[in-house]
């Protein structure tokens, strides 16, 4: 009786440790930005993905690679979603999420592959419109490779950047881009999440040419892997920084798990 009763402590204390290692993945530590309505708290994900907090609401950015990488975090009111690549449009992920109250804000081409279940729930923006919702307004914005090209992986008009305005900040995403010109053109960016991985969007060098163009208060170097491995963030922030000393370049491990 004693070694049964042992044997079913064990495998209790087993079970409850692989609980505990699959129901919190590794993350970054989460950022807290000022805002006019309370604390802007930035939870880097993985990749391409954030979770954005504010005014008792939470916005996931691009859900991807398991929906335990999610654990611990409020379900999320809104969802972007910012191009149909398996990084950014993840049905996997998403049926593990609790996005059942969500609102999908995606583009055209992602609500044509999303599953049927989540149509009621989808509002669709081109490049150009915009939503207020919740508080606070979302801006679909160009994003796309150079040279333009119908069979570029990321032609223009299919994809979504986001500027997000909430609490009187600006918050941009850039999602799969090159240093297009409607991203030079950007005004009054707080906050920017810029990508940078070859061959799919732009080169370090490219990537800080177009941050030190639109100045932003803050920018996170985000979706940072490519073919050859992870893009060399360090040098994306001594490119900036010799341009403009003012540009907050804040690294943020997004591959926890990488080695």
């Amino acid at each position: 009786m004693k070694s049964t009763l042992m044997l079913t402590a064990v495998l209790a204390a087993f079970a409850l440790q692989a609980q505990a290692q699959t129901a919190t993945a590794p993350r970054a530590a989460a950022d807290q930005i000022a805002t006019k309505q309370g604390p802007l708290t930035v939870q880097p994900i993985t990749h391409g993905s954030v979770v954005f907090t504010w005014n008792g609401k939470t916005i996931y950015v691009d859900p991807y690679g398991g929906a335990e990488a999610y654990a611990g975090l409020a379900a999320p009111d809104v969802v972007l979603i910012t191009d149909i690549h398996g990084d950014h449009m993840d049905p996997k992920t998403l049926a593990g999420l609790p996005v059942g109250k969500a609102l999908l804000v995606v583009p055209n081409a992602v609500a044509e592959k999303l599953p049927a279940e989540y149509k009621a729930q989808v509002r669709i923006l081109g490049n150009g419109q915009q939503l207020d919702t919740l508080g606070m307004r979302v801006s679909a914005i160009p994003m796309y490779n150079l040279p333009e090209a119908p069979d570029a992986m990321h032609p223009k008009g299919r994809g979504n950047g986001y500027v997000l305005t909430l609490g009187g900040k600006n918050v941009y995403l850039s999602g799969d881009t090159e240093d297009i010109a409607e991203m030079r053109a950007l005004k009054n960016i707080d906050v920017a999440f810029v990508c940078m991985n070859l061959p799919y969007t732009m080169d370090v060098q490219q990537a800080a040419q177009g941050v030190l163009a639109f100045k932003p208060g803050i920018v996170y170097p985000y979706h940072y892997r490519g073919q050859n491995g992870l893009s060399d963030v360090d040098n994306f922030k001594k490119a900036v920084n010799t341009g403009n000393k003012k540009i907050d370049v804040r690294l943020r491990n997004w591959y926890p798990a990488a080695k």
